[in-house]
């Protein structure tokens, strides 16, 4: 068959199931991160059939995905929301981080693959996926809840780090040296300032030079741009990805609303492209190998991350099952994850054997984090109504 027209067969074809497994998502109410896993896992090196025509495709449509990911998480976060929120949750934020990265990192240090792969499998294990725990807290009905602010306060501080740990691994990933690696963070950290300071002050003026009411201009504007920065920002050794993250914090109000509006169906489609991509390039049958592993991890960053929302609750004020409640949303991992061990796999700097583990993690935890938080209330109430529990203070009995 003629090139192009294999690629189009198989681009439609992985497409028009990609609508099936998202439309399966949705009647057994859980995210379609992990079908969209499966489906390229079942179509790639080693699995049912192999898909080589569209593969130059999905590759770029994956990075156009990520891009498209940050910018619209950007985009939910004006610059003096992300500073208020890093003022409140910074405690939080830290304890997050050690509890949640040295799981990974200890794992990867114990199955020999080294420093590299430890800083990659610590990323993995410590970033919550924003959009399963927004998505979650929405259908649950849960946004006005008191320990819904805290949860956000935390993704938050999770989003900031971000922009300061993806330079430092892509600096790591292209074997930069020390000083290189300095300059790369200097670089990063400066450019995250520069563009916060512009939000702050001049964030309606980034505003208007994208806004349009004629919707094609509009979209044409904020994709141009965000590809544009996102290139600058790669060039400079920042991350696409990060360059498109801080873009969309520089755009706020009216036009934010409508960037998002009018960007989500894109980003709906590349970054389900870019998980099938990520599927594609792992070999199912390294995954049971390393199964026992993603599940150990599993317990214990669910653990770790409960921990971190209860405390960050209590602090707060928060009643008991608030508290649950604030761990359970905090659970489950996704994009972010699977990201920055695509990013470490594509540079060749880590073993296969990482990619195996990132997946089957990420699979257990997008399943684990929603039924998490539908069901940790009953069962807390459960327990606490059970014989010889504690009689119920008035702050016990708050929500």
């Amino acid at each position: 068959m003629d090139p192009l027209a294999l690629a189009l067969v198989e681009l439609g074809a992985v497409v028009f199931c990609l609508g099936l497994l998202a439309r399966l998502a949705g009647r057994i109410g859980m995210s379609p991160i992990p079908l969209y896993l499966v489906g390229g896992l079942a179509f790639g090196a080693g699995g049912f059939v192999k898909l080589d025509g569209m593969h130059e495709f999905a590759h770029l449509s994956g990075e156009i995905g990520v891009i498209l990911l940050l910018l619209m998480l950007g985009l939910e976060y004006t610059a003096s929301e992300l500073v208020t929120g890093l003022r409140r949750s910074w405690q939080a934020g830290v304890m997050d981080f050690v509890f949640n990265f040295l799981p990974g990192a200890g794992l990867a240090v114990l199955l020999g693959w080294g420093l590299v792969g430890a800083i990659v499998m610590g990323g993995v294990t410590y970033i919550s996926s924003s959009g399963i725990a927004a998505k979650v807290i929405t259908d649950l009905g849960r946004i006005g809840n008191r320990e819904t602010p805290v949860v956000l306060s935390i993704l938050v501080f999770e989003d900031l780090a971000m922009a300061i740990y993806l330079p430092i691994l892509t600096a790591i990933l292209a074997g930069v040296g020390f000083l290189g690696g300095l300059q790369t963070v200097g670089i990063a950290l400066a450019v995250v300032t520069v563009v916060l300071v512009i939000a702050l002050r001049h964030g309606h003026r980034v505003s208007q030079a994208v806004h349009s009411e004629n919707s094609e201009v509009f979209l044409l504007n904020v994709l141009g741009l965000a590809l544009l920065v996102a290139g600058i920002a790669s060039a400079l050794q920042v991350s696409a990805a990060v360059g498109a993250f801080m873009l969309g914090i520089a755009i706020s109000g009216a036009t934010a609303h409508n960037a998002t509006r009018i960007l989500e169906p894109l980003r709906d489609l590349f970054a389900a492209i870019f998980f099938v991509a990520f599927g594609l390039n792992t070999d199912p049958t390294s995954i049971p190998p390393v199964l026992g592993w993603a599940l150990v991890l599993a317990v214990v960053t669910a653990a770790t991350k409960m921990l971190t929302g209860f405390w960050a609750a209590k602090r707060a004020g928060i009643a008991m099952p608030g508290r649950f409640r604030a761990g359970a949303a905090l659970i489950a991992r996704g994009e972010f994850s699977i990201v920055i061990a695509g990013l470490a796999v594509a540079s060749g700097a880590v073993p296969d054997e990482l990619a195996a583990l990132a997946t089957a993690y990420v699979l257990i935890m997008a399943i684990l984090g929603p039924l998490a938080a539908r069901f940790v209330e009953p069962v807390v109430k459960a327990l606490r109504r059970t014989p010889g529990a504690p009689p119920r203070t008035p702050e016990r009995a708050q929500a």
